[in-house]
């Protein structure tokens, strides 16, 4: 009895182990292709997304403006406690040459019925489950959300944040150009 404890002991510690290695492997930071962000930056603009109400957003209405896109979903708690604060920089930047996008990673119909009850400002596409490649396309190396990504005037990519939005992020992007 006493060996067989030993051995089940052995099993589970073993089993640990196993399972937090392969944690630390999933949520190591991994290195990113030099360039392949700048890359992924620059084919953004052609791409075009369906809003929840079945219109075209094509990313390159959005051009010229610094562009504040931010990767959500509706069961990502963090996600929709940073929405009103987008919202609000939102508002009080719009005129200022800032554009606020929000891709939800989600179902259309979720993300229907949540902006029933919490409407937005500013514009939402349905980036679907494709949405977590585009975000690591952009940077975000574990596909976490929510993910932001600021884009300057001219396009180009310049700031990248994985976790919520804080006002001091939203203060120093809108001092950008």
């Amino acid at each position: 009895m006493k060996r067989r404890n030993m051995l089940y002991g052995g099993v589970a510690t073993a089993a640990g182990i196993a399972g937090a290695g392969a944690a630390w492997w999933k949520f190591q930071p991994h290195d990113v292709v030099a360039g392949e962000p700048e890359r992924a930056a620059e084919s953004f603009w052609n791409l075009n997304f369906d809003t929840p109400d079945g219109k075209n957003l094509p990313m390159s209405s959005f051009r010229g403006k610094v562009v504040l896109v931010n990767f959500w979903a509706t069961w990502c708690p963090p996600c929709v406690e940073e929405l009103p604060l987008l919202d609000y920089f939102y508002q009080e930047n719009k005129d200022k040459n800032i554009q606020v996008v929000g891709l939800a990673v989600d179902q259309p119909s979720a993300v229907r019925t949540w902006l029933q009850s919490k409407p937005l400002n500013f514009p939402v596409g349905m980036a679907g489950l494709a949405g977590t490649e585009l975000s690591k396309s952009l940077g975000n190396q574990t596909g976490g959300l929510p993910f932001s990504v600021v884009f300057g005037a001219s396009g180009q990519l310049l700031h990248r944040k994985l976790g919520q939005v804080s006002p001091e992020d939203l203060a120093l992007w809108a001092k950008l150009k």
